[in-house]
């Protein structure tokens, strides 16, 4: 397993999924929620963002040999949405992807928050599934899939432990905190979606030029 690409894996998907910056979301819709329940909504959350990641990591491929897409044209596109995230992020804005006026209107059972919307799309959006499937595409061995797996693994650990203490997070850092934190893996994203573009503009020259 290549350990630098463990770790532009890791970097990536805890950009785009953004646990920390989630939180205050997160606290104001389980704000009146018991204990027991709120615990029961992490744990729905965290796996079902996982699977969604995880499916996605392993049967997003035949997606392309469906509509015939080829890796360098998903690299461009992927770039691009994951760009406009990052963007949105360093802004100080929630990206659109993420979560719509209608998913909060429809947040009303309460440990049905824990798939929709925070499992999807808070945590694993449009943004998410297209990092783990460019990162699968990029594969070069089995150990490279695994590091995908593995960041994906982390990625919903970490966010296992901050909504856990999220509350107590949120009373230390406080909305500036997230936000400051939210920018700061915004412009991480966009450095992360630019080399997504010149990758995808480099392999595209080579098949159609």
């Amino acid at each position: 397993m290549s350990l630098d690409f463990l770790i532009s894996v890791l970097v990536a998907v805890l950009a785009i999924v953004n646990p920390l910056g989630n939180i205050p979301f997160f606290v104001s819709l389980t704000a009146d929620y018991p204990d027991d329940i709120r615990r029961n909504v992490i744990r729905k959350t965290v796996i079902s963002a996982s699977l969604i990641l995880i499916i996605f990591a392993f049967f997003g491929k035949y997606i392309f040999l469906v509509y015939g897409i080829t890796i360098p044209s998903f690299q461009i596109a992927g770039g691009v949405l994951l760009f406009h995230i990052g963007f949105t992020m360093l802004n100080g804005r929630r990206p659109g992807t993420k979560l719509t006026d209608r998913d909060r209107e429809e947040a009303l059972n309460q440990e049905a928050v824990g798939i929709v919307p925070l499992g999807i799309p808070m945590f694993a959006g449009p943004g998410a599934i297209t990092t783990v499937m460019i990162y699968i595409s990029q594969a070069g061995d089995v150990f490279d899939i695994f590091s995908v797996i593995l960041a994906v693994i982390i990625t919903m650990g970490l966010a296992f432990t901050l909504l856990t203490y999220s509350k107590q997070l949120f009373d230390r850092i406080g909305h500036s905190g997230t936000l400051a934190f939210s920018r700061i893996m915004g412009l991480i994203l966009t450095a992360v979606a630019m080399n997504f573009i010149i990758e995808g503009i480099h392999g595209a020259i080579q098949i159609y030029f």
